[in-house]
């Protein structure tokens, strides 16, 4: 059985949201500045200050000498180093914004750890109906399209062996159908795409491609994310051209042959 799908709690206070954000930002990238904190959120630096402020009084970030903000002790646990981590999202954020701009629907920059997907990066559109930042947040990696075509790119005795009974024997309600994950990986790997409606959120469609590294190896996953009254199937194509292309920028932007 799957997970329910996600959603915004209805009484959201942005205080502990934008609080939340920084942590899995501190977390996820390493050092961040006052101005650098402002400017991820849209608030102001002193609204940023004060939320950095009670993350150190609670040891989720230090301080350093440089006035710098890093991971604390609660958060020592990062998977992805700094250097691995920010050098994607740093390499990746122009062209989302390149593209969010000509196609106004929002993006979405995936990592994936294990059976959870993570969102490093987002970029939204302008439009009043839209798919808001993601960015911070994790889900079940076989719920978001840029976890399936993580994914994809495993074998099926590594997906057996990543959702195994054993591995989910105390949260079994968490634990997809493989034979359906089989059918619907098997069809990504085919088209080279990714396409989901209502599986971690209800009433958004996104679709997703791939970023592979200099070795051909995927690394990330990049999805445009949309409310479902704006989705036509009949543009699939050109927004999969555009994700492929994209995609193939912050490649090559990565590889260091960019422009």
């Amino acid at each position: 059985m799957n997970r329910q799908a996600k959603e915004r709690p209805p009484y959201a206070i942005s205080s502990v949201d934008h609080a939340l954000r920084l942590a899995a930002i501190l977390q996820l990238e390493g050092g961040l500045s006052v101005t650098e904190a402002a400017e991820r959120l849209n608030v102001a630096r002193s609204t940023a200050h004060r939320l950095l402020s009670m993350l150190v009084y609670r040891d989720f970030a230090v301080q350093n000498e440089k006035r710098e903000y890093h991971a604390g002790p609660v958060l020592q646990i990062a998977v992805h180093s700094k250097s691995e981590t920010s050098r994607l999202r740093a390499a990746a954020f122009s062209h989302m914004a390149a593209m969010v701009d000509d196609v106004d629907e929002s993006l979405n920059l995936i990592i994936r750890t294990g059976d959870t997907a993570r969102f490093i990066a987002s970029v939204e559109c302008t439009q009043e109906l839209r798919v808001g930042t993601r960015e911070g947040m994790a889900f079940p990696t076989h719920l978001v399209t840029g976890g399936l075509v993580l994914l994809a790119q495993l074998n099926s005795e590594q997906v057996e062996s990543l959702y195994s009974m054993d591995r989910f024997s105390d949260r079994l309600d968490q634990r997809p159908d493989l034979e359906r994950l089989h059918r619907d990986l098997q069809r990504i790997r085919k088209q080279g795409f990714a396409v989901t409606q209502g599986l971690a959120e209800r009433g958004v469609v996104a679709i997703g491609v791939p970023i592979r590294n200099r070795v051909g190896v995927a690394i990330a996953g990049l999805s445009m994310s949309m409310p479902s009254v704006r989705f036509d199937p009949v543009h699939i194509p050109e927004w999969v051209a555009g994700l492929r292309a994209t995609a193939h920028a912050i490649e090559l932007e990565i590889s260091g042959t960019g422009p």
